[in-house]
Order: C-alpha cells, then sequence, then structure tokens
C-alpha cells in the first residue's frame, strides 16, 4: 500500500512541476503515472551504475555531478516516453530538482502516514 501511494503522489508531482514550470510537459495524469514509474526504474536501474562510473567527476564537483545525472534519468525518461516531455537538458535540470524536491517532501509524508503508532 505504501508503495502505491508513494508512487500516485509522485504522479502528482510530475503534474505539479510541469504546470510549475513550463519547460517541462504532462499530457495527463495517465502519463504522469507511466512517467514516475518509468523514472523511478530508471532511478533503481541505471544511476547507481552513472553514479559508480563518474565517481571521479562526481568527487571532483563535490557532488554537483549528481545533478547532472538526475537530469539524464529525467530526459532519458521524456525521450522515451509520448506523454512526457522536457523543452532541453535546462528544463530536465530544472525539472528533475523540482520533481526531487517534491520526492523528499513526499517520502516525509509517506513514511510518517504508514509508521507504527507510538506506544
Amino acid at each position: 500500500m505504501k508503495i502505491l501511494v508513494r508512487w500516485l503522489l509522485l504522479a502528482a508531482a510530475l503534474l505539479l512541476v510541469a504546470n510549475l514550470y513550463s519547460g517541462v510537459t504532462v499530457v495527463g495524469f495517465g502519463s504522469a503515472l507511466i512517467a514516475a514509474f518509468v523514472l523511478g526504474l530508471l532511478n533503481t536501474l541505471v544511476r547507481p551504475l552513472l553514479v559508480l562510473l563518474t565517481l571521479p567527476v562526481t568527487l571532483l564537483t563535490l557532488g554537483l555531478f549528481l545533478f547532472v545525472i538526475n537530469a539524464l534519468m529525467f530526459w532519458a525518461a521524456a525521450e522515451v516516453l509520448d506523454g512526457f516531455g522536457v523543452a532541453g537538458f535546462g528544463a530536465a535540470l530544472i525539472g528533475s530538482v523540482l520533481y526531487s524536491l517534491c520526492g523528499v517532501i513526499i517520502d516525509a509524508g509517506v513514511e510518517r502516514l504508514f509508521s507504527p503508532a507510538p506506544d
């Protein structure tokens, strides 16, 4: 249940990002659901490999290169899907930062919602 709620909220966050920033477009909630799923898959499967391969650059830039990796995942999802798009790499960078901020808030809320009640 926790995963389903998080997925729905991340799809809503993607719609929010599209409404806040004109460089990101999402056709509808169904497209946002699919895009959130694909972003989750890319971040789970591809992102760790990219982080490992770019570790020297990431260390040299004091971790700022991770923003580029996040933008690449966001851009890759937009390139694969029809109902989700970004205007370019800059839009992917801004969109991924906004989406990540929403994700942090959603994760905190979901953890609080599904945490066991204290005795």
